[in-house]
């Protein structure tokens, strides 16, 4: 009879845990149904209804699969947000980037595509890709204040942004800047009565204060986020908090209270089953144990934060866990390990170092892509008043020609002569400055990208030394586009810079080398600035760019006379005939102008000189008329 009713009790039991299953599924049947029959097109109004099935991945992708079907877009949105969002916080922050990419591509309001944009920033902020963090933080930004009554949920998204960029201010070391956005935050958050949000901007201040060691301001900003979070049951937030009162804690020295910050933090860490923070608890508690010298439970907790760390690859964590088990390790006598983490941290903040380095050359690349497209403006204006003053040359030609038929035609030719000289000089003037506007912004953007490429490369001696001579090289144009003449040794020296940067984009293929007459004294040789640069140039991208195998490109310079000096430029590139058939071929037939200029530039240099200058282009052939390469033979005087 006992047996009977025990029998009994449990189907009961099992019909109730069945029924109650079963109304849970009709719960969530229920919500979806009536969500699409009015379709909320807000935040607010969807989380409202939905908001119970946002923590389990499972019900999330069910609602997903009802709304394709139903094309409910911003339902859409809201929903990859969501998952999105439990990607991330199980690290899985690839899979989180595609989720959120996928929020954006369906959001039908703005709303929705501001916070697709912070959740992409918060995702590329905790991969260490910062760029591309603050990149989508600022779009959210710049959409969100267009909108001139803000609802609840773009009021969020507002805090999301502010809250992200001070993240990356804290990254590139900006303290004060980090605060303010912190605070812009807060600011917004008290309005809208967002307690999540007052949390995580009170903690990141307290990192703010971490960073610049005010370590009890640290500790009371963090206490600030705690209580909130207490009060809101925020599991997460309480993690984070307890885990930096403990690291605050240890700095401070109060290892026993820092113990029990972090002895708090763990069974939450392991409960939202975050791998990011397990290890960085049990770094700090490893760092803890070996402060109080307790080396067995230090080396325990420093073997789990490595395990998941290296296999995970937290960058940013394992520059601490590395830092702490070199001490710990130096501590214990183990030098030899000491040293091998302490290299491993050197490594991996060099590495997170170089990240920052390539955003800021991007930068400067940007910049001057910006000035090269202000520059070609420039340029365009300065060609369109060249043709105006050849107007108004011809024009006065007619006009003087006819006055002279009537009045004195010996006196008012001479006056033409003397405006036409002007025109002329003015023309050539602004030619020479065509040719640096042409020049300057083309060759700085095509040098910083290749400069780019050793910093992607992550070589930096190369890199180092290659911006050393870029700078060195613009200086010397900079203080000599303004001179009429340099001497000849700034000139070659110029040159060699040139060369050394130019030979950057074939892969440094190229021999350049200078040989110059003991006889001469190059510091009283007088020439104009960058005048060999086009027929190095020409050398370069005419000669040698098409041709494989050495590469050389020779500079001499010679004494003829006491008038004159001689400098050659011999290459051994395909050499000119083969170097026009190329360019026949091409469908675009751009004209250089870079030697013409050349040539009219030493017109007007040497009008005060008694000698003229000569230019000859020699081709260098074998016995069999085969091409051997180009010389360029030129003779300037020297007074």
């Amino acid at each position: 009879m006992m047996l009977k009713k025990q029998l009994l009790l449990l189907i009961l039991f099992g019909f109730s845990i069945s029924l109650f299953s079963q109304n849970n599924k009709k719960t969530l049947a229920q919500s979806v149904d009536s969500i699409l029959q009015t379709k909320p097109n807000t935040y607010k109004e969807i989380d409202k209804i939905l908001k119970p099935f946002q923590r389990d991945s499972v019900k999330v992708k069910s609602i997903i699969e009802n709304f394709i079907v139903a094309n409910y877009k911003n339902g859409l949105a809201y929903e990859y947000i969501k998952l999105g969002n439990i990607y991330r916080k199980y690290s899985k922050y690839d899979k989180a980037v595609e989720t959120h990419e996928k929020a954006l591509e369906v959001a039908d309001n703005e709303e929705f595509k501001i916070f697709s944009l912070n959740m992409l920033g918060v995702d590329y902020r905790r991969k260490n890709i910062y760029t591309s963090a603050i990149d989508y933080n600022k779009k959210a930004l710049e959409i969100a204040e267009k909108i001139e009554k803000p609802n609840s949920g773009v009021l969020r998204s507002m805090e999301v942004s502010y809250n992200s960029i001070g993240n990356i201010y804290i990254l590139l070391e900006q303290y004060s800047l980090a605060e303010n956005s912190f605070k812009k935050a807060i600011e917004i958050a008290e309005k809208s009565g967002n307690k999540w949000s007052l949390s995580i901007n009170n903690e990141n201040i307290a990192k703010v204060k971490e960073a610049q060691d005010s370590l009890d301001l640290a500790i009371l900003y963090t206490q600030k986020a705690l209580t909130i979070d207490k009060s809101i049951n925020n599991h997460y937030g309480r993690m984070i908090c307890y885990n930096r009162l403990g690291k605050l804690h240890i700095k401070k020295g109060d290892y026993s209270k820092a113990k029990e910050f972090l002895e708090e933090a763990v069974p939450i860490a392991k409960s939202v089953k975050n791998q990011y923070y397990i290890a960085l608890i049990n770094n700090n508690l490893g760092w803890v144990a070996t402060k109080t010298k307790n080396y067995a439970k230090a080396k325990e907790h420093f073997k789990i934060s490595l395990e998941i760390a290296e296999k995970r690859n937290y960058k940013t964590a394992l520059t601490e866990i590395y830092t702490n088990y070199s001490e710990y390790n130096q501590l214990t006598g183990n030098y030899q390990e000491a040293l091998k983490y302490y290299k491993k941290y050197t490594s991996i903040s060099n590495e997170l170092l170089n990240d920052k380095t390539s955003k800021y050359v991007n930068d400067i690349i940007i910049k001057y892509d910006s000035e090269r497209k202000t520059n070609q403006l420039k340029n365009l204006a300065k060609q369109n008043e060249i043709a105006q003053l050849q107007l108004v040359k011809n024009r006065n030609f007619w006009i003087i020609a006819f006055v002279t038929l009537l009045l004195f035609l010996a006196i008012l030719y001479f006056l033409y002569r003397q405006r036409l000289f002007e025109n002329e000089k003015k023309i050539l003037t602004l030619e020479q400055d065509v040719l640096r506007t042409q020049m300057n912004p083309h060759f700085i953007f095509n040098a910083l990208n290749s400069i780019k490429h050793y910093i992607i490369n992550n070589e930096q001696k190369n890199a180092v030394h290659y911006l050393n001579k870029f700078s060195k090289l613009i200086r010397k144009i900079l203080e000599s586009s303004a001179l009429k003449e340099v001497t000849l040794q700034e000139e070659l020296e110029t040159m060699d810079l040139y060369m050394n940067i130019e030979n950057i984009r074939f892969s440094n293929e190229i021999s350049y080398n200078i040989q110059v007459d003991e006889s001469l004294n190059l510091s009283e040789i007088k020439v104009p600035p960058l005048v060999l640069q086009p027929f190095l140039e020409n050398a370069l991208w005419h000669g040698l760019s098409s041709k494989k195998g050495d590469k050389k490109i020779s500079l001499s310079v010679k004494k003829l006379s006491n008038n004159f000096i001689q400098i050659d430029i011999e290459d051994n590139g395909i050499g000119r005939k083969a170097s026009a058939k190329i360019k026949s071929n091409k469908v675009i037939q751009r004209k250089s102008i870079g030697i013409e200029l050349t040539i009219e530039r030493l017109n007007n240099f040497i009008k005060d000189f008694k000698n003229p200058f000569s230019i000859n282009f020699n081709d260098l052939l074998d016995r069999e008329e085969n091409s051997l390469g180009t010389k360029v033979i030129l003779k300037i005087p020297t007074q």
